[in-house]
């Protein structure tokens, strides 16, 4: 009876301490929302973190708009969104703002005959066919720039995004850079009143409609057409010069960014100068409170991205993102340390060193 006893009491004490465990657990899980375009990075590093330290992500991949709208909720532990909030909004929600990867957009097709890089467009070409102007492939427009291609007289079907989205927002401020028609008539957003297409929610909806649809174009995150293997095109850049998406170019386009002097590292990089640049480049970004509901799960959000800056540099390369520079890295943990605070004053990175 007493050998009985000692086990139940050895049984209760394991099942206490496992409890408690699995509520640590799970408290500190780390909740995100927001952006599709650094979704497949975001999932390879939370699948390499978890394996190492222990720690999940439940991060949804919902669109821009909708990560802004949860972090301002504060349902959730960070935001993430392709399009920055512009500084006097940062500091009205009470968010400190920053940059994880650069990366791009690219106009995909599903073209019989056409393969990636055998299709250029320029700006204005690309802003005419989303508005409805060029409504077939073998217009004289897109044959101009196309002299040898075998261009069907075939109905242009356009595919755009109709959640709120950084992608688009990406899109819509570059082509209001090359086109004063679209930058009148529809503007740059992270959600716009489309003149023509189909709409589907994120870039897994424009990929897969675009896949599906002869004679369709659409715009997606660079990774998306790659894992896809979607049919990519050619941008004639702001140096006249005819580009194809990827991370060498998208780092062209960064190259002249100045983020540590940009305030709440406010910057876009859509139609960048340089002859090696993508012209629909952009970085993602993270919104967290400045003082957040949930303290722990805040630190080892800061504590993921710590480690992503530190070791998840190859895993972004290969799926071309561009990791931020180092510099950039040390500006944005010293903004985090000054601050990112609990409630009683005290620095969360500081504190979770």
């Amino acid at each position: 009876m007493e050998a009985f006893v000692q086990l139940t009491r050895t049984l209760t004490a394991v099942a206490v301490v496992a409890t408690a465990s699995l509520s640590t657990a799970y408290a500190l899980e780390i909740s995100g929302a927001g952006a599709t375009f650094p979704y497949p990075i975001y999932a390879k590093w939370a699948d390499a973190y978890k394996k190492e330290t222990g720690f999940g992500l439940n991060y949804q991949s919902i669109g821009s708009g909708g990560g802004i709208k949860q972090i301002k909720a504060k349902t959730v532990t960070f935001g993430a969104s392709d399009m920055p909030l512009e500084p006097k909004a940062v500091k009205e929600a009470g968010l400190v703002q920053f940059p994880t990867v650069i990366g791009g957009d690219v106009p995909v097709v599903n073209l019989e005959g056409i393969k990636s890089s055998e299709l250029k467009l320029d700006g204005e070409t690309l802003a005419r066919i989303f508005l409805g102007q060029i409504s077939k492939w073998d217009d004289p427009a897109i044959k101009k720039l196309n002299p040898s291609a075998k261009l069907p007289s075939q109905a242009i079907a356009v595919v755009h995004r109709s959640d709120g989205s950084g992608t688009t927002f990406i899109f819509t401020d570059y082509l209001s850079k090359v086109s004063a028609e679209w930058k009148s008539q529809v503007g740059a957003n992270t959600s716009v009143e489309w003149p023509v297409g189909i709409g589907a929610k994120g870039n897994e909806g424009v990929s897969n409609n675009v896949t599906q649809t002869k004679g369709s174009i659409g715009y997606v995150e660079y990774a998306y057409a790659k894992q896809n293997k979607m049919t990519s095109v050619d941008m004639i850049n702001k140096d006249g010069k005819a580009v194809a998406a990827d991370a060498a170019a998208f780092q062209a386009a960064a190259a002249n960014a100045d983020w540590e002097k940009a305030e709440d590292f406010y910057v876009i990089l859509t139609n960048q100068p340089g002859p090696e640049s993508w012209p629909i480049a952009g970085a993602t970004f993270i919104l967290i409170h400045k003082q957040p509901q949930d303290p722990a799960a805040a630190t080892e959000a800061l504590k993921f991205f710590a480690w992503a800056y530190a070791k998840g540099g190859r895993m972004a390369e290969d799926l071309d993102y561009v990791p931020m520079p180092a510099k950039v890295v040390a500006a944005i943990q010293k903004v985090w340390a000054m601050q990112i605070k609990d409630p009683t004053g005290k620095a969360l990175y500081a504190n979770s060193n």
